[in-house]
């Protein structure tokens, strides 16, 4: 076997010098070297050949041709020495070797053999023969045969091999099994070519070294730290370390008892155990916010709950030890746990201090203790939490708030060092780019020492989401208060614009065309129009306008739109057209005031665009199940009808797109825009009860609007329109105005003459007696009151009244009330209501059988007596 020709490190008859050193097997001559025989023998043929050429070369020749073969025989010659001066030819000598380092390789401490690609050896020193047992220069062999008979050691070989003829180094250490009764040994085995080029890669150098010796120190140091670990395990106390990352990189077994963790989980990837898996609630903050100094080690005690696997607390008092690089970075910490719930109940003192560490460490209000300049000596894991990296390189509590709040806090902290009590909270904003508030409680401690020691305890709670949560009401607040003002203000200026549209019609109608005031009185009558429409307006942004709902199929109405919103972009911004759902439901809505939604946020959109983009219009269903996916707040699941109107403007700030469906805000040049736009397609989409979202970024503005779908009822069926009529405007002012002219233009040749008693009830005496005397001219007979009670008074001393055309808001009583006492003394008695808000305001108030018309504010006369014939004639 081949383990037994290595077991007796020196044979009986092993060859020695004479002095009892053993020689090195040296047939390094004999090894195959750098020249060539075969140049050697071309060179001397061609020598030959020259001088035969004698032969055939004549005397008269001969000389010449003696001088050329000698002169180039002498450049040879002479490029020969200058190439032995320069080191470019060399002269092979057999003692070349410098016989020192001969000396320390045939007797270096390792055994070296040097073999060709065919495992014949041409060098082997003393340690060599000594190692693989070789009693004279015939028993010299190869590294793989003096191993071929051992199976463990067969592959390692066949390695080395091969890197040999690749020309590559390689090393592997083997175990050799001893011979009887002896133990077995560890060898490395090394293989590199003899030089650096490939020439020299024809010769390989084997190197072998026993290192059973420091196998066995790295055995015997192993096993110590074996034991070690083995007490650390079975510690009486708890012990775990964690990295910079706050990964668990060591856990003992005691302590995993304790928490009924798995050590497996140490180290095992994504399911790796984290400190955030073993400390209770905020504790470890605690662990992983504290402040050094860069190269400093900072060792802090810590009283904390830890937690088991199951969430059960364990109360512990740590002893945390973490080093800091020369950076700052924190290194990987080593933390000793003390069980303090063991034995619990037979100290009361101990008990007593773990229930209120316990109720320290856990309580949702963050606490620190101050010195007199603020500087924190400790603080609670919630404030660690709350504030981490907040404190500053002086690790001061004021550098939490806000510079414009630091003076108050401050004052309180002295004021506490000074042993006052009763010290008002100091209200703050946080200090960051983030909107923080916080409110800090002071009170004073005893320094026993009397020096710079805890001066203060802080309680800091913070009241970011309570001040949120109050601007937001005050924000509904004021929004519903301007509603309300909105209109208020709208319905006072329906009397007043009903007055001016009025008389505009009365001069209208005692000027003729040619009349020089014509004109004047017609630019009187446009601009009453066009403050009608601002009107209706701030009453959609108030949701009470009035609206007209029928059922609409989406698709076809916003075809319809497509040619008016072309017009309106312009030609810089390309629309790229409604893209339409497949079946999309109907839904119910009032057709004009959805074309001024359509419209306006197509022209926001333009204004967003000024050096051009896209603008496109998408129509889906989204059935209840799917609302979730959007993300909306506020919108309930239910089946909605979604249009979605997109272009790739400049976006909207972030910071201000919450403030973007507010009255007047805007962000155009003063002069553009009256910011009532998108605060009207809030009302309307609102009022027709609906609900509009917007998300924007930088190139991308999307607005989402949600309809609810219409069911049509047993006694409704759908009916869809077919042919909607599109106000054409270039906004929304214009385009109301413009409609309110067109409708008036259609009655202009219709018959409103008629007869009949109309009893006119309205408050504002003005606008009263220019609706009576409109109502006159066209042949009815009519009776005014100002207000309800004056009305029943007329009905009493009258009898009997054809009509009552009645304001809605009125002083004493107002026009629903007025209904029900008329008709109580006439069942018969028809009705007009008139008012700026919208018909579903007040028609709650009423008995759902009464029956009554309705006509808006503002209307022209022309409108007004068309109402009172429509009503008399029972349409």
């Amino acid at each position: 076997m081949a383990s037994d020709d290595v077991s007796d490190p020196r044979p009986a008859s092993a060859p020695n010098d004479g002095r009892g050193k053993r020689q090195a097997f040296d047939k390094s001559q004999s090894a195959p070297r750098s020249g060539s025989v075969g140049m050697v023998l071309v060179v001397a043929l061609l020598l030959i050949a020259a001088a035969g050429g004698l032969i055939y070369i004549g005397p008269s020749h001969a000389e010449t041709y003696i001088l050329i073969m000698l002169a180039v025989l002498g450049t040879f010659g002479v490029f020969a020495l200058f190439a032995l001066a320069s080191g470019i030819m060399r002269l092979s000598s057999r003692e070349q070797s410098n016989p020192l380092i001969k000396q320390v390789v045939d007797y270096g401490f390792d055994g070296i053999v040097v073999t060709d690609q065919a495992g014949r050896v041409f060098y082997a020193n003393a340690t060599y023969l000594d190692l693989t047992g070789a009693a004279s220069p015939d028993d010299v062999r190869p590294i793989e045969r003096v191993f071929m008979g051992d199976p463990e050691v067969s592959e390692a070989i066949y390695r080395l091999l091969k890197a040999a003829r690749e020309g590559r180094r390689l090393q592997e250490e083997v175990r050799i099994a001893g011979a009887p009764g002896e133990p077995a040994r560890w060898l490395r085995l090394r293989v590199r070519p003899l030089g650096d080029n490939r020439r020299d890669a024809k010769l390989a150098v084997w190197s072998i070294a026993d290192v059973t010796r420091e196998r066995e120190r790295h055995e015997n140091v192993f096993q110590e730290l074996q034991h070690a670990i083995d007490y650390l395990d079975h510690a009486p106390a708890g012990f775990f370390s964690v990295d910079g990352k706050g990964d668990i990189v060591y856990l003992n077994a005691t302590l995993a008892t304790w928490l009924d963790q798995d050590l497996a989980q140490i180290g095992a990837g994504a399911g790796a155990l984290t400190l955030n898996d073993i400390v209770a609630g905020e504790g470890a903050a605690l662990l992983t916010t504290l402040n050094a100094a860069p190269g400093e080690v900072r060792t802090e005690v810590l009283d904390l709950d830890l937690k088991t696997r199951g969430g059960r607390p364990v109360p512990v008092r740590l002893f945390h030890k973490v080093a800091y690089g020369a950076d700052g970075t924190p290194g990987v910490s080593r933390t000793l746990v003390l069980n303090r719930g063991k034995d619990g109940g037979k100290d009361a003192q101990r008990d007593a201090e773990v229930r209120f560490m316990r109720f320290f460490q856990n309580t949702p209000m963050a606490i620190a203790t101050v010195d007199k300049t603020g500087r924190v000596a400790r603080h609670n894991a919630r404030f660690a939490t709350s504030f981490d990296g907040m404190l500053g390189d002086n690790h001061s509590i004021l550098w939490l708030v806000n510079e414009r709040d630091r003076s108050a806090l401050e004052a309180a902290i002295k004021l506490a060092a000074g042993g006052q009590g009763d010290i008002p909270p100091v209200e703050a904003q946080l200090a960051g780019s983030n909107e923080r508030w916080a409110n800090f409680f002071v009170s004073a401690v005893e320094d026993k020492d009397g020096g710079d020691g805890e001066a203060a305890i802080v309680y800091a709670l913070e009241t970011t989401a309570q001040r949120t949560l109050e601007n937001k009401v005050y924000q509904q607040q004021k929004m519903e208060s301007v509603g309300q003002l909105a209109g208020g203000i709208a319905h006072d200026f329906n009397n007043v614009l009903s007055a001016i549209m009025m008389a505009t019609d009365f001069l209208l109608n005692a000027h003729k065309p040619t009349d020089p005031s014509f004109q004047d009185i017609i630019q009187i009558k446009q601009n009453a129009n066009r403050a009608a429409a601002l009107v209706r307006q701030l009453l959609a942004f108030s949701r009470k306008q009035t609206l007209r709902p029928q059922v609409l199929d989406l698709g076809e109405v916003l075809g319809d739109l497509g040619m008016l919103l072309k017009r309106l972009i312009g030609e810089k911004v390309t629309f790229a057209g409604v893209k339409h759902g497949r079946d999309l439901w109907p839904v119910k809505a009032d057709l004009s005031q959805f074309e001024q939604v359509i419209v306006n946020l197509a022209v926001n959109a333009r204004d967003a665009m000024p050096d051009g983009g896209t603008l496109s219009i998408s129509t889906s269903n989204v059935p209840a199940a799917d609302c979730a996916r959007f993300n909306h707040k506020g919108m309930p699941a239910a089946d909605y009808v979604l249009v979605e109107v997109s272009d790739t403007g400049t976006g909207i700030p972030q910071d201000i797109i919450d403030k973007i469906f507010e009255p007047f805000f805007s962000t155009k040049e003063v002069g553009k825009g009256t910011g009532l736009g998108l605060s009207t397609v809030y009302g309307i989409v609102k009022q027709t009860g609906g609900y509009v979202y917007v998300d924007s970024v930088p190139g991308r503005t999307a607005f989402r609007i949600f309809l609810p779908r219409h069911v049509p009822g047993v006694e409704e069926k759908p009916a869809t329109v077919a042919a909607p009529s599109i106000a054409p405007a270039l906004d929304a002012t214009k385009a109301a105005a413009e409609s309110m002219a067109k409708q008036a233009a259609s009655q202009a040749n219709a018959d409103l003459t008629g007869q009949g008693v109309i009893l006119l009830v309205e408050d504002e005496e003005g606008l009263r007696a220019l609706n009576a005397r409109g109502l006159t001219s066209r042949g009815y007979t009519v009776l005014e009151a100002g207000n309800g009670v004056e009305a029943i008074e007329v009905l009493d001393r009258e009898g009997h009244i054809d009509l009552v055309v009645s304001d809605v808001v009125m002083p004493e009583m107002d026009g629903p009330t007025l209904l029900r006492e008329l008709r109580a003394k006439d069942p018969g008695i028809k009705f007009i209501f008139v008012s700026g808000y919208a018909e579903e305001a007040f028609a709650k108030n009423l008995p759902s059988d009464q029956q009554y018309n309705f006509l808006a504010k503002p209307f022209t006369l022309k409108q007004l007596v068309a109402e009172v014939k429509r009503t008399l004639s029972g349409e």
